[in-house]
């Protein structure tokens, strides 16, 4: 890999404890893989997730991703107006555990994510779960999630729930995860 030296300090999340930190200026990084939004990245501080905002420090050169095209959305708001089951799905998609190159759907990890409707508020609860109990990065992975389905249209709340029965297992990928992992 080549090495990128920060240009600015940035925000960061470390990987696997979930704390966040500033890397600073002139840090040397590898980017590992940018996925959902976020740039993996090593250091000598070890692993970071860092977000897509802060992509200028990563590559300082790049067109900034708001003189850009807007990117599609992961939900359709004119074929459908009406929040649907499949919107949830969706922007679930776009949420990756920063440790793997998977999304969260595809892991296996979202058990559950259901609308509730009360007049005109759209509420959705979610329950997912992690590849190990000691996960420190799965508050940020859950909060990520929260984060994304309240940006839907039509959305007022969201709570994401992290529960531990029925217990993860490899079995719980699809099969396109194995793939990508090389379990098939």
């Amino acid at each position: 890999m080549n090495q990128i030296k920060l240009s600015r300090n940035c925000k960061a999340t470390l990987i696997p404890s979930g704390m966040e930190v500033i890397l600073c200026a002139g840090n040397l990084i590898d980017v590992t893989h940018c996925l959902g939004g976020y740039y993996t990245v090593r250091g000598i501080f070890g692993a970071a997730k860092i977000a897509d905002s802060d992509s200028d420090a990563i590559y300082p050169d790049a067109v900034k991703s708001g003189d850009q095209a807007p990117k599609p959305l992961p939900y359709s708001t004119e074929d459908s107006p009406e929040l649907s089951d499949a919107d949830l799905w969706n922007v679930a998609k776009t949420v990756y555990d920063p440790e793997i190159p998977v999304n969260i759907v595809d892991l296996g990890l979202v058990y559950r994510m259901e609308i509730k409707r009360d007049g005109n508020a759209n509420n959705i609860e979610a329950d997912m779960t992690l590849t190990a109990a000691g996960c420190a990065m799965g508050p940020v992975i859950a909060e990520e999630l929260r984060s994304k389905l309240e940006s839907l249209p039509g959305v007022s709340g969201a709570s994401v729930n992290i529960v531990w029965d029925p217990p993860w297992n490899q079995d719980m990928m699809t099969e396109e995860a194995r793939m990508i992992l090389g379990l098939a």
